[in-house]
């Protein structure tokens, strides 16, 4: 059964000779370095991603940081107390300094140096003291009333009122008042008094007209008080 199998051939084939084997392994490697040298003789069909990645340098390291200014220790300075030395010998004859005062120019206020020519500013400016300002005249004041009276120009009576009547009310209003600079009355103060007798002399007074108070010949204002006096029998 197996001589069957066995295909018998009357030539044999004959191996391959060394030369062609040798031939084929130059020619293989020839091939192989002509593609290895190809793409480093011409860089133009490499891509250029891939260029740049081979020819590309690394970027340098950054420099080192500069080192630490040095630190100046200051020391302090020890300065040695003098020594007292007592002396070996005792002088004969110690000499005396005394301070005198300075010789100063006669000037007549006594101001200058030696041989100057009197006062440094002359004519004794340093000891004249300005004079005092002037005192500023009083804008306002104060005039008792029995006084202020002489001076009333227009006096209007007041209006005794009807329920003042009625009570059997009388008595003096006091008020005080202040006088401006042409007569008018400016200001107006209820003091003491029957209170229901007050508007009515507060409102007569204030139609009251003065003269000017004068002092140093400028009108002034005046500060007084005025008393209006309600009577039932001449009401």
């Amino acid at each position: 059964m197996f001589d069957q199998l066995v295909v018998s051939s009357p030539h044999q084939e004959g191996t391959h000779k060394p030369w062609a084997v040798a031939m084929s392994a130059i020619v293989q490697t020839v091939i192989v370095g002509v593609m290895i040298l190809i793409p480093l003789i011409y860089t133009e069909a490499l891509p250029k991603g891939m260029l740049n990645t081979f020819l590309v340098a690394p970027a340098p390291p950054p420099p080192p940081p500069p080192p630490a200014a040095p630190v100046k220790v200051v020391r302090p300075r020890i300065v040695q107390p003098q020594t007292m030395v007592a002396p070996m010998v005792i002088p004969k004859q110690v000499a005396m300094i005394k301070d005198e005062a300075p010789d100063v120019g006669a000037g007549a206020s006594g101001f200058g140096v030696a041989g100057g020519t009197g006062d440094a500013l002359g004519g004794g400016i340093l000891n004249t003291a300005p004079p005092p300002p002037p005192k500023a005249a009083p804008t306002r004041i104060k005039v008792g009333g029995q006084v202020q009276a002489a001076n009333l120009l227009h006096q209007v009576l007041p209006v005794y009122p009807a329920i003042a009547k009625t009570a059997h009310v009388s008595g003096t209003v006091r008020l005080h008042a202040v006088i401006a600079k042409d007569g008018t009355i400016q200001e107006l103060q209820y003091v003491s008094g029957p209170a229901l007798l007050m508007r009515a002399a507060m409102d007569a007074v204030h139609e009251w007209r003065y003269h000017p108070t004068m002092l140093n010949g400028e009108p002034v204002e005046v500060d007084t008080t005025i008393d209006v006096v309600f009577s039932l029998g001449g009401g």
